[in-house]
């Protein structure tokens, strides 16, 4: 095969490998083909918006069992690699007339972990050294790879991501035998956390993390817990989630066996831990203020109006006079949404939602929590 065919096959194997959300609008993660064939994955950028990326795979072939995967080792699959220079040069042909913001390197496990990660990393430097491309580069972290692998890949990144991919070493063990939690997986998230720490050489490298959502048999509430303290004490700069594709696993793992009446429970249920994900990072909710039954989020509502469903004692929130973080907990009303609640009532006297440029179904749902006084 030539590269174009080789990149669209590990391109298109790249949609198994849980490592990034791209989005979550409508539960979708909006990838498109490109004109020659290529995933293309949208992105939020830094500096707000979205842009286009390409996300691929350096191999398919892969020594890990990971039972939720299609490409896991024991599996009768068409194995397939592309050379790092090849790589780059493919890039740099088609980022230009695809309007691609950046690259985003995965692979599956060549043999061994830094094996794997010396393809990865002379794919970056390639680009960053012979093309002399400063845009956007995002290598995915392979499980058990060494300090100074990873400390090279975060040398030539713009971001680095390391899939946690379950809260805790119970479930973990029940996904995979041959690596090991700790070693492979919280070890180097706590690596990548000092490499990036504020102040470091580093520090502008964006770290990622990401958990399988229904492969093991795992709570909301255990999954929210262990976000709760990657953001506060390895301070992640974001956590995304991967509803588990049932189907492509090992049968023997629970996400193939558990049962839900609702055919697209899955989805919303990674839904909601995006929502709570929101909550957090932009709301300042705590993980106090998440409510599970049984472990589970709700999945009928999301939980901002569980809380405030909860909390009859802290409403009506007085619009005239209400700081931003009690604006912020009003159904219906996002961070900049507030921003022009809390603009306009500089300009004047607020009688009502409807008077400032609010869409009708948010200041409708808002208005039974809040007063003008």
């Amino acid at each position: 095969m030539d590269t174009r065919e080789t990149l669209d096959l590990l391109a298109r194997d790249a949609q198994y490998d849980l490592s990034c959300a791209c989005g979550t609008k409508n539960n979708t993660d909006h990838r498109k083909r490109s004109e020659n064939g290529s995933w293309l994955y949208p992105v939020t950028v830094p500096g707000g918006g979205t842009g286009v990326m390409l996300k691929t795979l350096m191999t398919n072939a892969c020594a890990n069992d990971c039972k939720y995967c299609p490409l896991r080792s024991n599996q009768d699959y068409k194995r397939i690699a592309v050379a790092p220079e090849k790589l780059a040069q493919f890039f740099i042909d088609i980022k230009d007339r695809q309007g691609l913001i950046g690259l985003f390197l995965s692979s599956g496990v060549l043999d061994t972990p830094d094996r794997t990660m010396e393809r990865l990393i002379d794919t970056a430097e390639i680009l960053r050294k012979v093309y002399r491309y400063r845009g956007y580069i995002h290598i995915k972290i392979i499980p058990g790879a060494s300090q100074s692998a990873v400390e090279r890949a975060v040398s030539l990144s713009s971001a680095v991501s390391l899939n946690i991919e379950t809260p805790g070493i119970r479930h973990f063990s029940r996904l995979s035998e041959k690596k090991d939690y700790m070693r492979d997986i919280i070890n180097p998230l706590k690596y990548l956390s000092s490499l990036t720490a504020k102040g470091s050489s580093y520090a502008r490298v964006s770290k990622t993390t990401q958990f399988i959502v229904g492969a093991s048999d795992e709570t909301d509430q255990e999954i929210v817990t262990y976000l709760w303290g990657l953001y506060k004490r390895l301070q992640m700069d974001r956590i995304y989630f991967s509803a588990y594709q049932r189907g492509l696993g090992d049968n023997t793992i629970p996400g193939e066996t558990i049962s839900n009446s609702e055919p697209n429970a899955h989805l919303m249920r990674e839904h909601r831990l995006y929502q709570t994900d929101f909550l957090v990072r932009t709301y300042g909710f705590t993980l106090e203020d998440f409510s599970f039954h049984q472990g589970a989020l709700s999945l009928e509502k999301d939980p901002k109006q569980v809380w405030a469903e909860g909390h009859p004692e802290f409403f009506p929130v007085r619009l005239r006079y209400a700081n931003r973080n009690e604006l912020l907990r009003v159904p219906g009303l996002g961070p900049t949404l507030v921003s022009r609640i809390i603009s306009a009532r500089k300009q004047g006297s607020i009688k009502s939602l409807y008077d400032i440029k609010i869409p009708k179904h948010l200041a409708s749902k808002a208005s039974s929590y809040v007063i003008p006084e």
